[in-house]
């Protein structure tokens, strides 16, 4: 990577040095990673969108940070074995069925690629996917290869969970807005398009039927009266 320019506003925070801001970026992601555990056992499934909207919205500030940073440089040529990758399966699983009914979303992966074709997603895919890369950063950290945790951090930020993270965070905040301005969801197929209703009919026929699927389960409110 070409080395970035020190922005005014230090990455690292004033007066701290490297190993202040390992811990600081160590800390937000193991917080990250222990919020979406406890949101995928359903315990509370009513705050689920907003509250992983607040802490995607949290990672991407340490991400920030490291994209912002100029290059790290691990002190070992090659990576250490971390060990056999931690299997996301169950989590992926359990976020799936937490989130069915807003969990496919379209995105655009490139956005200066020229005439980009939207391809289908999933939050629970992105998010088992941004754990799995933050983990294996982790591995090291814990094991005393600050240096080697963040580059690996800063390198999957700009490769990987940086894009996934930011595509997330639009679908999740657009899950808000939509039930928050009362504007339907164009995904809900389960309209009787068909009839002789008119189109005020068809727009409050989507209102409800985004209350019942989506507002409601997932803990969010609309803007209708």
């Amino acid at each position: 990577m070409a080395k970035a320019t020190q922005p005014q506003d230090h990455p690292m925070g004033n007066g701290s040095g490297p190993d202040d801001f390992a811990v600081q970026i160590a800390d937000q992601i193991e917080s990250f990673t222990m919020a979406v555990r406890e949101v995928a056992k359903g315990d509370d499934p009513d705050s689920a969108v907003p509250y992983l909207l607040l802490q995607i919205s949290q990672l991407l500030l340490a991400g920030g940070r490291l994209g912002a940073h100029e290059d790290i440089v691990p002190e070992e040529r090659y990576e250490p074995d971390t060990g056999p990758e931690p299997d996301m399966d169950e989590l992926r699983e359990r976020l799936a069925g937490l989130l069915a009914t807003v969990d496919v979303y379209s995105e655009v992966f490139d956005p200066y690629v020229p005439r980009s074709a939207p391809v289908a997603a999933r939050i629970s895919d992105d998010l088992a996917d941004i754990i799995s890369d933050l983990r294996h950063g982790m591995a090291h950290y814990r094991e005393g290869r600050v240096s080697e945790a963040l580059w690996w951090w800063q390198f999957s930020y700009l490769s990987n969970w940086g894009p996934t993270a930011s595509a997330a965070l639009r679908a999740l905040q657009s899950v808000v807005a939509h039930v928050r301005l009362d504007t339907p969801l164009a995904e809900l197929n389960g309209l009787d398009t068909d009839s002789d209703a008119e189109d005020g009919d068809l727009e409050r026929q989507a209102g409800r039927v985004m209350e019942a699927e989506i507002a409601t389960p997932l803990g969010l409110k609309s803007g209708r009266a």
